[in-house]
């Protein structure tokens, strides 16, 4: 069964700044992950959030995806996922600033399971 928390673990806000690095400077940064930290939890399907963003689902031997399967078995509360809005109209898909291998643990367990996200357009 999955078991969620009802708001973002700070560390992850902090994975989120990291992964953000890669695309945007450091005042863009801090901006956008005061506005992610802003935003309400939203739900999503498990399957939409890979669809969304054009990631593959990693295999359940991943050693990272292996990890939450076990936190899920244990009946740990995972952390809500952090998610950039796409923009369709100019050809950008969504970005998973934080939770890749939760969302690909959560398709294996079951794929239209809802996924708690805070979500922002960048």
């Amino acid at each position: 069964m999955l078991r969620w928390r009802v708001d973002v673990a700070g560390h992850d806000y902090a994975a989120a700044r990291s992964y953000l690095s890669l695309n945007a400077k450091p005042k863009a940064i801090d901006a956008l992950v005061k506005q992610l930290r802003g935003t309400r939890v939203v739900h999503f399907k498990a399957k939409d959030l890979l669809r969304g963003c054009g990631l593959p689902l990693l295999p359940r031997s991943n050693p990272d995806v292996a990890k939450e399967l076990d936190r899920i078995a244990a009946g740990v509360q995972l952390s809500p996922c952090l998610i950039i809005r796409g923009q369709i109209g100019k050809g950008r898909v969504a970005q998973i600033a934080d939770g890749y291998h939760r969302i690909c643990a959560v398709n294996h367990v079951d794929e239209d399971a809802e996924v708690p996200v805070q979500i922002i357009s960048a």
